[in-house]
């Protein structure tokens, strides 16, 4: 009796695993609501997700322009009175873009085709690109415009171009 338990407790603790792979990997449900979504335009295929654009919010500015490997990249964020910041570097990827502001600033920001976020917690060496008690945690934009040429126009706070 006891070992017909103890079958039964190993089986059911089993079944609590849970599924190993992402639902779109499964071919199950997920999959097949992330697809309809897909093509009704409700989301972004993440297999055709292009980062390059300008985007902002309210003190937020990111620009992504192309180049021959990767991206350009360029963030600032301004709250007036010596309080900001301004970034400018590479960055790779798509959905998840890696972006290098060179000097042990690098971390992954979450592209969705829409919004642009970076992280809640970056590496202290990007404090160096901040003056004041500004910080690039958390800079949150959304995309005004998918032209390359309105993300190479974009400035940073010193006037100078942010994708330069």
């Amino acid at each position: 009796m006891r070992r017909a338990g103890l079958v039964a407790g190993v089986l059911l603790l089993a079944g609590c695993e849970g599924p190993t792979k992402p639902a779109a990997e499964q071919g199950g449900a997920g999959a097949a609501l992330e697809k309809t979504a897909i093509v009704a335009g409700i989301i972004t295929d993440p297999s055709k997700l292009d980062p390059v654009g300008a985007y902002a919010s309210d003190t937020d500015r990111v620009c992504i322009v192309p180049q021959r490997s990767g991206f350009r990249v360029g963030a600032s964020v301004d709250y007036g009175e010596q309080q900001g910041c301004v970034a400018r570097g590479t960055a790779s990827g798509s959905e998840t873009l890696h972006l290098e502001f060179g000097d042990g600033c690098s971390f992954d920001a979450r592209v969705d085709g829409e919004r642009i976020v970076f992280p809640a917690i970056v590496p202290p060496a990007c404090d160096r690109r901040c003056t004041g008690r500004a910080t690039l945690t958390a800079v949150s934009a959304g995309r005004l415009s998918n032209a390359v040429t309105e993300a190479q126009t974009m400035r940073a706070p010193d006037g100078q171009p942010l994708c330069g």
